[in-house]
């Protein structure tokens, strides 16, 4: 299991533990499971953070 996969399950942990139920809940889960792939993947170097900001390294 790489990076990516850690921090995706990680997120979605995270989300059904902090849902209450409901449509809400499942937004919650959503959101945090996207934030915990991103971080996955900067973890593992597919990502880069000036990606998420559009900051380039050719500026």
């Amino acid at each position: 299991m790489n990076g990516t996969q850690t921090g995706l399950i990680a997120g979605l942990i995270l989300g059904l533990a902090a849902a209450v139920g409901g449509f809400v809940g499942f937004l919650v889960a959503l959101v945090l499971g996207a934030i915990g792939l991103v971080v996955g993947r900067i973890v593992d170097g597919e990502l880069e953070i000036g990606d998420l900001f559009g900051k380039g390294r050719d500026r």
